[in-house]
């Protein structure tokens, strides 16, 4: 659907009643794009994983393509005064990004980047979309952020799904993935209030109307 012409949130609240919004779209030439969208620890990657297996199951030939591998390295954050702000939308390659998508949405083989949380780099063309997938699933938070450029993504989209979370439960998790990550209470709980909440407040402030809003 074309940014502009599109319901404001349809709410939904199991995997089953998503996918049958997906199998909906039709096949046009080219390539469906599905967004999920939303702020740090909304359960976009656990959502998008579930709903590619579902696709798979429906026999649509599906592949999940997160947004991470646009982050720009930690070497060039450090130059630009960035690297404490890493997740913000100045810290992707965001051009870089939607150039990707265009070229996903025309159709053929495409090679993209990945990110390695255990390196915590963009790994470049280490994945591939083949040809005859017909049917993208890209997760990320900025897939409905309504700044130059990441807003020219919207036009793209054939459903955009937007995850609904309390910010009382992102603030919960984020201080868990830290903690997770051997770092102290204290120091989970600063680095949650301080970026990742910073960053999902700007999304939520900020995002675009989504096709559907998941709940479940």
């Amino acid at each position: 659907m074309q940014a502009g012409n599109r319901p404001e949130d349809n709410k939904v609240t199991g995997i089953e009643t998503l996918v049958q919004h997906v199998l909906a779209v039709p096949q046009d030439a080219g390539r469906s794009l599905i967004a999920i969208a939303g702020a740090p620890a909304s359960g976009k990657s656990t959502l998008a994983t579930d709903l590619t297996k579902a696709l798979r199951q429906a026999g649509r030939q599906t592949q999940l393509i997160p947004m991470d591998g646009f982050h720009l390295d930690n070497s060039v954050l450090q130059g630009r005064g960035l690297l404490k702000r890493k997740g913000a939308p100045e810290t992707f390659d965001a051009v870089g990004f939607l150039v990707l998508m265009q070229r996903l949405k025309a159709g053929g083989e495409i090679v993209y980047p990945t990110f390695d949380r255990a390196r915590d780099l963009s790994v470049a063309g280490a994945a591939v979309l083949d040809a005859d997938c017909d049917l993208a699933v890209v997760e990320g938070n900025y897939l409905l952020f309504d700044e130059a450029p990441w807003r020219s993504l919207a036009g793209l989209w054939d459903i955009s799904i937007w995850c609904d979370t309390p910010e009382s439960v992102l603030l919960e998790r984020c201080v868990q993935r830290w903690l997770d990550h051997d770092h102290t209470p204290e120091e989970a709980r600063a680095r949650a209030e301080g970026n990742d909440m910073a960053n999902a407040r700007r999304i939520i402030g900020a995002r675009l109307p989504a096709d559907v809003r998941f709940t479940g």
